[in-house]
Order: C-alpha cells, then sequence, then structure tokens
C-alpha cells in the first residue's frame, strides 16, 4: 500500500483507523494492490512461460463465460460465436486442411543453364533387336541452384587527347560523377553494404568477416564510413518523402527504443526512432529521446488525421487547425486482455464488442472508402453507442487500479479518438500499420544491438525510410540503391521526386513493357 506521496506504507493491524470512511478506503486500496500483484505475476508467467499471442483459448470454462455472457446483451441471440472463436477455427481449419504436394514453377527471370545427360553410345543398342536407338524426346528436372555473391573490378577508362602536330594541350575525358568521390566502391557494393546491413539485419562486422572470405580486406570502418557518406546522398530523397508525407490525409505514428553509444563508448542511453507512414511513404526520424519536441518538429504544420497510441507528447499537435487524433483499436484491446486473468466475464464482453467492430472492417475492407464510411456509420456506429454505455455502467463497478479498471478507463479516456476513425472510410481502426513497420527496427536491433552514436541513428533513419518504402511498394532494396545511387551524384534536385520509390518503380515498370 501507498501513502499520498507514493511512498510504500507499512500496515499495523494494531492501529486500524477508526474511521469508517477512511477503513473503506484502506480496504479499496488494498484489494487494488492485490489484484495488481496477481496481475503482473500473471503477466509474467505468460511472458516466460506461455504463448505471447492475444488470441484467446477454447477451454471449458470460457465457453460457460460466454453463455453467461449471450444473457447479459440485448442482441446476443443474433451472434453464433466470437470473433476470438472463429480465429481459433480458421485456424483449426487450416492446419487441419490437406496441403498441395505440386511445386511451384520458378520465377522466369532466373537464368537457365541446360546440364545434358546423353546415352553412351554402348548403351544404345537396342536390348531387342539389332537396331540402333534414336533419340524422340527428353526429360527435364529442374533444380534451383546457388551461385555464391561475388566481386568484380569495374575499370573506369578515361582516354587522354593531344595535338599530334604540336604535342600540346592534353585533354583527358571526364569520369562522371561518382556516389563516392575518390572512393573504391562503385553504387552496387554501397548497395549491397545498405541492404545487408539495414534491409537483412547484417551488423558490419559480420559483412567484414564475408568480405574476407572472397579474399577483400574492407575493415568496418571503412564501411561504416560509406554508409554516412550514402546516407547524406540519399537525404533528399527522405526529405522528399517527409514533404509529401506530411501533404497527405492521413499519417500513422509510432515509436520504439533505439539504444546508443555514450560518448564514453562503454555505457548506452536511449535514443527513439519514430515512424509517420500511410500508404504511399514511410519515413523514420531519429530523436535522442522521447521528448514531444521530436514528433512536434517533424509533423510542425500537419493539418490531417495523425493515427497514433495515446502518447501525450502529440497532444501539442491536436486540436483547432492542427491534426486530428485517430485511436487506435489494437491498443484498447490489448488492455482487456491483459484484464482476462482477473476479470475474465467483463474482458470476454468487452473483446466481444471489439471483435463486431473487426469484423465489421474485414467484410468492407475491399471496398472503396464512401462505402466503407457508410457501413461503419450505419453498422459499427449502433456497436460503438452500446460499448460506450457498457464501459461507464461497468467503471463505476470496478476497483480504479485494478487491470479491468485501467483497461476501461483507459478506453473512455481514448473514446473520441478511437470512435474517429468512423468518419472517414479511409482511415483505419487501428494504428497496425506503424507497428508493422517498426518490425524491421526491432528485428534489426537484436543484431547490431546499439547504434555507435546520434549521427548513426539519424542515418539509419534515413536508410530504413528507403528500404520500408521499397518494401511497401514491392520494390527490391538492392536494385533500387544500385540504380538510384548511381544517378543521384548527377540528379537535378529539383526533380528529386522522381527518384521516390513509387515513382521509380513505375518508371521501371514502363519502361520493361
Amino acid at each position: 500500500m501507498k501513502t499520498a506521496d507514493g511512498e510504500a506504507m507499512t500496515l499495523d493491524l494494531d492501529h486500524l483507523p477508526d474511521d469508517p470512511a477512511l477503513l473503506h478506503q484502506l480496504i479499496l486500496d488494498l484489494l487494488s494492490t492485490n489484484e495488481n500483484l496477481r496481475h503482473q505475476l500473471k503477466q509474467l508467467q505468460r511472458y516466460q512461460f506461455g504463448s505471447k499471442s492475444e488470441r484467446f483459448e477454447a477451454l471449458e470454462e470460457q465457453k460457460l463465460l460466454f453463455e453467461q455472457l449471450r444473457n447479459l446483451m440485448d442482441d446476443s441471440e443474433e451472434k453464433a460465436e466470437t470473433d476470438e472463436e472463429e480465429a481459433l477455427e480458421a485456424t483449426a481449419e487450416e492446419n487441419g486442411k490437406k496441403k498441395g504436394h505440386g511445386r511451384k514453377p520458378f520465377p522466369e527471370h532466373l537464368p537457365r543453364e541446360r546440364v545434358e545427360f546423353p546415352l553412351s553410345e554402348e548403351k544404345r543398342d537396342c536390348p531387342n533387336c539389332a537396331g540402333h536407338l534414336e533419340k524422340i524426346g527428353e526429360e527435364v528436372t529442374k533444380q534451383l541452384e546457388y551461385i555464391p555473391a561475388s566481386f568484380h573490378v569495374r575499370e573506369l577508362v578515361r582516354f587522354k587527347y593531344a595535338c599530334k602536330q604540336c604535342q600540346e594541350g592534353v585533354v583527358t575525358s571526364e569520369l562522371p560523377p561518382q556516389p563516392i568521390e575518390k572512393g573504391i566502391p562503385g553504387p552496387g557494393l554501397l548497395a549491397h553494404v545498405l541492404t545487408s546491413k539495414y534491409c537483412d539485419h547484417l551488423p558490419l562486422n559480420r559483412l567484414e568477416g564475408i568480405f574476407q572470405r572472397n579474399g577483400i580486406e574492407i575493415s568496418r570502418k571503412t564501411t561504416c564510413d560509406w554508409v554516412g557518406k550514402s546516407a547524406a546522398l540519399l537525404e533528399p530523397l527522405v526529405a522528399e518523402m517527409k514533404k509529401e508525407l506530411k501533404a497527405s490525409k492521413k499519417i500513422h505514428s509510432d515509436d520504439t527504443v533505439v539504444p546508443v553509444l555514450e560518448k564514453d563508448r562503454k555505457t548506452t542511453k536511449q535514443g527513439r526512432l519514430w515512424v509517420y507512414g500511410n500508404d504511399a511513404h514511410i519515413v523514420y526520424d531519429y530523436t535522442p529521446n522521447r521528448s514531444r519536441e521530436g514528433p512536434k518538429a517533424f509533423l510542425k504544420g500537419y493539418r490531417g488525421y495523425l493515427q497514433a497510441d495515446a502518447y501525450a507528447g502529440y497532444n501539442e499537435l491536436i486540436g483547432k487547425k492542427k491534426a486530428t487524433l485517430v485511436g487506435c483499436w489494437a491498443h484498447a484491446r490489448r488492455k482487456f486482455v491483459e484484464a482476462k486473468d482477473s476479470d475474465p466475464l467483463r474482458s470476454h464482453t468487452a473483446l466481444v464488442f471489439i471483435g463486431d467492430l473487426y469484423r465489421i472492417e474485414k467484410e468492407w475492407r475491399m471496398v472503396e472508402s464512401e462505402t466503407r464510411a457508410a457501413a461503419r456509420r450505419s453498422q459499427a456506429l449502433p456497436i460503438l453507442e452500446k460499448f460506450e454505455a457498457w464501459l461507464r455502467e461497468e467503471a463505476g463497478r470496478v476497483l480504479p487500479k485494478s487491470p479491468m479498471g485501467q483497461a476501461i478507463r483507459y478506453t473512455l479516456n481514448q473514446w473520441d479518438s478511437l470512435v474517429r476513425y468512423v468518419e472517414e472510410g479511409d482511415l483505419d481502426i487501428d494504428n497496425n500499420f506503424a507497428e508493422r513497420a517498426m518490425r524491421c527496427v526491432v528485428i534489426g536491433r537484436k543484431n547490431w544491438m546499439f547504434a555507435g552514436s546520434d549521427s548513426g541513428g539519424t542515418r539509419a533513419a534515413i536508410i530504413y525510410s528507403l528500404i520500408a518504402t521499397c518494401k511497401l511498394h514491392g520494390i527490391d532494396p538492392f536494385e533500387y540503391f544500385r540504380d538510384v545511387l548511381g544517378r543521384l551524384p548527377s540528379h537535378p534536385i529539383n526533380h528529386i521526386h522522381e527518384l521516390l520509390p513509387h515513382n521509380w518503380k513505375a518508371a521501371h515498370t514502363d519502361s520493361s513493357h
């Protein structure tokens, strides 16, 4: 138990308060503390021993809870099963379904090598007569083979010219601008280093070892320098992506921790990578901390829809003539999932409401935005109204500091932003787009473990932005970097938009036809 100042307080059973109101509050505090401790214990046990999925298990006692739940809801007789059960049944059906045994054909763009195995002359004698076997057809067995990546030296030859009569005025042809002036890497090698580190999550020290196996001595310090110079070359592209992103109707945002080495090179601090994206661009931004100044600076002047979690740092960006906040139902749902151990009935009730909202999204996902918005207004709004009434009613029946009390309070506090997705068909019910965009950072962080400096975090943000946007549009990041790094040194800055991933893809698609 804690005092009003938040300090831990020891309970003296011999000196309980005589005031009934104070005693009542003491009991409530103890119950809340006990429930929170049980909740934390369950969460730790689930994290260490159980599945981290938010999907419910179809246990017998949960079936009984669903029966009770149906009796509590007015329209529950029309519901055959919850979205949790449907997900489990779909998974079970998928697992039980026999998979086909046919192999997928190899991609047509792969080069082919034909290796023939003719019969030897002594085996061409007919076993039935004295005739000779002639070829009448062939059977082809296809194998997928791998040739390790290899280096080659590209010689850039500049010719010298002079006058034969006076043998003066020697002129040498010019070398086209290079990604790194007077450097040894060509665009393909730079593309390989960037893709290996930021797409395939391969730290530069491991890349150094791979180079050595090919007989090439390139130190990690050198490749790090290449990454920095490449990021500087690519920065105008990300700046243009940011400009187009801020001119769009909606932006998803999220952030994650990035360990960064301190100046003493012995300890790390917690930097932050923020993601801002939509269906056209994904842009990352590095900040040395989680201060609100980061999103405030990035989103300055933005007046569209901002879909994000409940981070208070976004508050200054929201309001009249500012951005409009759209909440995330995945965040709200997660809190009710976490409360299921301590309050299973209410947890299931809330999850049924939220499951109905997601079923509507699934049904109308592939239609145009106007039709989707109309479906949300006619189908989702009545569910949201009932859910809000239930939340407000249950808020007075649960301990405020209990997991369920916190889940209900979070949902009600965010209610206006949570229901805002109904206004526009272009908006999403959750912020999963941003959370998916963060996966490449989280996976990479497990491999490279920390950034070497704040400037290293900034470089990572630039390169991650282009890799994530390439993936968004189905582009091979290596092919993109190899082409763009070769063109950027001489590309007009006022035409930089031509090299953005979606425009680059369109140009290459058109040229291939």
